[in-house]
């Protein structure tokens, strides 16, 4: 698609954006909120799907027959959209049952959570009616790995199938993934964009984590356990129970109440799955055919612009392109949005149309630490827009090297670089004291980020920062490791003197009950200080 750049800026636009920028974390709602239009003659692309990922672990094998294989992506749409799936299969529904292959749990905790689910129909109905957006891209994906198709139903207990959850511990989306998990699993997150939201993205490091846990345990209870609880708690729990020569399964373990329960959550969901009468539950009717296509974009473009093409309400939008965390889509950084079937038509037979321009926001690199206000004076904004949009508190420096969401130029037509999109990001610093550097070695047994953070009462954020490596990083024996603390207040010689003024007249005074003492005392201490002063030779000339 190749688009000319209007030359007028859109003020009015990004006014709009200013006020997107503060809802682009909101809730999700609980449906589509717009109604599909009819599509433009336009070419056919399949949902595109993320990089192949490592095989199933032979465990899985016993499910590799009801795989399928992926799709194959097409050329970027030049045209129509057409709708590719076996018309032979029209429930979802069946299809998630056909495909379970975990081992049963039945016990008074998946009672709890049955019981539970049935007291509140509307609640159920929600949640499902919202995984229906992701649920089929999610089965194809689970199949397509060979895995059983109870992983497909995780959302449902990580975040009820919310992509913009979020939870105390910062974990967020709807896989819930921690930030230093979704690191290692390639899930960005910047200042622009956040990937554990990403459906595509967070949906493929998932699978990927599973699986891996599975490799670890072979067996998928525990695998599940790890995924709550972190793989190293289950280790070791597996490890207490073999030295005390007891089971070392699932049930057998000790562990928090909350990990206890994950297993029988999924067990209970699972079994309305499959008996939904049985619990007076209704599920949400969802075909078995894909919700949402994969539309390239080749420029950057305002959120709220997207949304407006593609002919949706910008929740509807979000709820299916919930990364963002600006007000604008960075091509270099996320090359295509997720929208349904016939807004997807629309969408591109509108940007082919569109003339005005795409993007009014851009990036913007401090070159040295400035104050907002002039920061805001060289971009050419007010501080107060600077501070919202930014989200910059008060009494707050941006840092050499910060990356700033700022208007874009009138004349530009350059879209912001790749290596800002991917690595951008905002660095604050206090007013006031300056920073000052500290620089140790780690002991012989090493040590870890966490723990230095924890030591020198910084984020690890920062430690892993400051020295090139990930927040869940360890240093290893005599690595020398890098610190930054607020350096003390500069005391002036007037402040000094103050200071000293009162300790040197205590010391001037006699010492108290013992006057004579000490005054018979001075001139023999005045003589032998007299005598250091002079020397030996001129004290024996006497």
């Amino acid at each position: 698609m190749n688009l000319t750049l209007a030359a007028c800026a859109a003020p009015a636009r990004r006014a709009a954006a200013v006020a997107l920028a503060a809802l682009l974390l909101a809730g999700c709602a609980t449906g589509p909120t717009a109604e599909p239009t009819e599509p433009a003659p336009v070419v056919a692309t399949p949902v595109a799907l993320p990089e192949t990922p490592p095989p199933a672990p032979p465990a899985a094998a016993d499910n590799a027959a009801a795989a399928t294989d992926a799709p194959v992506a097409s050329p970027p749409p030049r045209g129509r959209h057409e709708r590719r799936y076996d018309t032979t299969r029209n429930d979802l529904w069946q299809r998630v049952r056909d495909g379970f292959g975990m081992d049963e749990l039945d016990n008074e905790l998946v009672r709890k959570w049955e019981q539970w689910y049935a007291r509140d129909p509307a609640y159920v109905q929600r949640m499902t009616a919202r995984g229906g957006r992701y649920l089929f891209h999610i089965v194809e994906e689970v199949q397509r790995r060979g895995l059983p198709a109870e992983l497909a139903l995780l959302p449902f207990i990580e975040s009820a199938f919310n992509p913009q959850a979020m939870s105390r511990a910062a974990a967020s989306g709807m896989w819930q993934f921690m930030p230093a998990t979704g690191q290692d699993f390639e899930l960005r997150q910047n200042l622009f964009r956040d990937d554990r939201r990403d459906v595509l993205a967070s949906t493929r490091a998932a699978l990927d984590y599973l699986q891996r846990l599975h490799g670890l345990f072979g067996d998928w209870q525990l695998a599940l356990a790890a995924y709550n609880w972190g793989q190293g708690n289950v280790a070791r729990a597996i490890e207490r129970n073999r030295r005390a020569g007891l089971p070392t399964h699932y049930e057998a373990l000790r562990m928090p109440q909350e990990t206890r329960e994950y297993v029988p959550k999924l067990q209970a969901v699972k079994n309305i799955v499959l008996r939904p009468d049985g619990f007076g539950l209704q599920l949400q009717p969802l075909e078995d055919h894909p919700y949402f296509l994969s539309v390239p974009i080749e420029r950057d473009i305002d959120v709220g612009l997207a949304a407006e093409l593609a002919g949706l309400g910008l929740d509807e939008f979000q709820q299916l392109n919930p990364q963002m965390n600006k007000p604008v889509i960075l091509a270099a950084g996320t090359p295509q949005v997720l929208l349904p079937y016939d807004n997807a038509n629309r969408f591109v037979r509108e940007l082919a149309a569109y003339t005005g321009p795409l993007a009014s926001w851009t990036a913007w690199v401090a070159p040295k630490t400035l104050q907002p206000a002039e920061a805001a004076r060289l971009i050419g904004m007010s501080e107060g827009e600077l501070r919202e949009v930014n989200r910059i508190p008060a009494r707050m420096l941006v840092r050499a090297g910060s990356t700033l969401l700022v208007p874009r130029d009138e004349q530009s037509d350059v879209d912001v670089a790749e290596h800002i999109a991917d690595h951008a990001r905002l660095m604050l610093a206090p007013e006031g004291r300056p920073l000052r550097t500290v620089k140790f070695k780690a002991g012989r047994r090493g040590d870890s980020v966490a723990a230095v953070a924890r030591r020198y009462r910084v984020s690890r954020a920062q430690v892993a920062a400051w020295n090139g490596v990930a927040p869940q990083a360890s240093f290893k024996a005599g690595q020398t490791i890098v610190v930054k603390l607020q350096a003390a207040p500069a005391r002036t010689k007037a402040v000094a003197r103050r200071k000293a003024a009162p300790a040197a007249r205590q010391a001037a005074r006699p010492a108290a009950g013992k006057p004579r003492a000490a005054a018979k005392a001075a001139p023999a201490r005045r003589a032998q200080a007299d005598a250091v002063v002079r020397g030996p030779a001129r004290t024996a000339a006497r």
